[in-house]
């Protein structure tokens, strides 16, 4: 079971960069917060990518940019994963034309996001919104409605760039970075100093493994240390005997 050391329900999971690996990690969150009892929804502002599309088999009709352009609400979106674990993850995917894209992206859809997400908080006991590189309406809509905002940047010279643009963006729209993670890291090495967890790269790269609620894994561990530091909810999960949470906080 989880305890939960704060109110926020919110979490956006923002990548710094194209590729960063944000949409495989708001599953994997979700998937660790399920795996301790808690029913999370997760919410795609990834629009242009649709990128949790993937985690839904079956037909997706209406997506969320229907839902957002005709004004509908949001569970008419929503699809629950069929994962046996003790809590649920409930995921609202993007899957739509060029055309709708371009209107969900509207101020006016921004905003019905920014609803939407809190309704859904009143409704889940945590929504991970999966956010890409800061720089559309529904990007702006999803941090700034957010009670936590994690910033994933790749563990390279490209993500150590990416955490000093992405924060002078994120300051530009009067919103902060709470947890840095290095994504897909060395975690005695990481090459990103400013992150406060780093997650190693998963011997399941796959976007259909997620989330990897099975046996304890190194990645696993990473995954569950990362959730409590964004969330603050303490997490009872098993882990490998070679590893401690302790080896994925820098420092």
């Amino acid at each position: 079971m989880t305890e939960s050391a704060g109110t926020e329900t919110v979490y956006a999971v923002v990548g710094g960069v194209g590729g960063a690996g944000a949409t495989r990690l708001s599953v994997e969150f979700a998937g660790a917060l399920a795996q301790g009892g808690q029913d999370v929804a997760v919410v795609d502002a990834a629009f242009t990518t649709q990128g949790l599309a993937a985690f839904v088999p079956e037909r997706i009709d209406p997506d969320l940019t229907r839902v957002l352009t005709e004004d509908r609400p949001l569970h008419e979106a929503t699809t629950t994963l069929s994962l046996d674990l003790p809590g649920t993850v409930t995921v609202a995917p993007a899957l739509a034309s060029f055309e709708r894209v371009a209107r969900a992206k509207t101020s006016e859809c921004a905003r019905r996001l920014a609803d939407r997400l809190s309704t859904a908080a009143e409704r889940y006991d945590a929504v991970i919104v999966d956010v890409p590189p800061v720089g559309a309406n529904q990007a702006v809509a999803a941090v700034t409605a957010a009670d936590t905002v994690a910033l994933v940047v790749p563990d390279s010279e490209r993500g150590v760039d990416a955490v000093t643009r992405s924060l002078d963006r994120l300051s530009d729209i009067d919103a902060s970075v709470d947890t840095v993670v290095a994504n897909r890291a060395d975690p005695a090495a990481p090459t990103v100093d400013a992150a406060d967890v780093v997650v190693p790269m998963s011997d399941a790269a796959a976007l259909s493994a997620a989330p990897a609620t099975g046996d304890p894994t190194d990645f696993s561990v990473a995954i569950g240390s990362a959730v409590e530091t964004i969330t603050g909810v303490e997490l009872d999960l098993p882990e490998p005997e070679s590893s401690s949470f302790g080896d994925y906080l820098p420092g």
